[in-house]
């Protein structure tokens, strides 16, 4: 049986090219992405606002039952593995579902080791949608999203050149809209800054054109 010398796996690990991320380029950028997203999940929730998307969805799903984040999030995203198998693939798959895995548990540890007891709506939404969108911006470079119409956008992009940040706006105008059974105008008017500010992040910063690593 060949075994394969420690320090050549190690270097293997850590093999990258402007090309390609080595397997410690996706774990870093993968939970970085997560790490960001669940703060600005934090802050959202603390102002007590949504925003779009499948955590989007959750948040409605949190606020109208009172079951915790984490899990509606997690569970609002097991429908769409089928389609990030099928459609960006299996590595592409695996990290998503880290990264929906890592975002949901930390979602419930995080207000309690960070306790924001005061958070004014409007940043919330800028610094929230902001941050959020640097964690995604992260996800979406290394091949990976938060699932759900994270997948759907950059599946878009990939098949007809469609901007992620710009399907994934169209995809969230629609869930705010849904959140007028159960906010204030005003909460949803932030809600709405919150997701352009995401938004906009993404379709600015994120095109294949600049940034070509797999």
């Amino acid at each position: 049986m060949m075994v394969i010398p420690a320090k050549s796996a190690f270097a293997a690990l850590m093999a990258s090219s402007a090309e390609r991320h080595s397997l410690v380029d996706d774990a870093q950028g993968v939970l970085s992405g997560s790490m960001l997203a669940v703060l600005g999940i934090t802050l959202l929730s603390s102002a007590g606002l949504l925003t779009g998307g499948t955590p989007g969805i959750a948040f409605l799903v949190h606020y109208a039952t009172g079951f915790s984040f984490g899990a509606c999030f997690f569970a609002v995203n097991l429908p769409f593995y089928y389609l990030a198998f099928r459609r960006m693939g299996l590595a592409f798959t695996l990290k998503t579902f880290a990264a929906v895995a890592l975002t949901s548990g930390m979602s419930e540890v995080l207000p309690r080791a960070l306790d924001l007891t005061h958070v004014d709506p409007l940043i919330g939404a800028l610094f929230g949608g902001l941050v959020i969108g640097a964690g995604l911006l992260a996800l979406f470079r290394h091949r990976a999203s938060l699932g759900g119409v994270g997948i759907l956008a950059l599946y878009l992009q990939d098949r007809f050149g469609w901007r992620a940040g710009f399907v994934q706006l169209a995809f969230d105008g629609t869930i705010v809209a849904c959140s007028f059974f159960l906010a204030s105008p005003f909460i949803i008017a932030c809600s709405v800054v919150g997701a352009v500010v995401m938004n906009l992040t993404l379709a600015i910063n994120h095109r294949k054109d600049r940034y070509i690593a797999m």
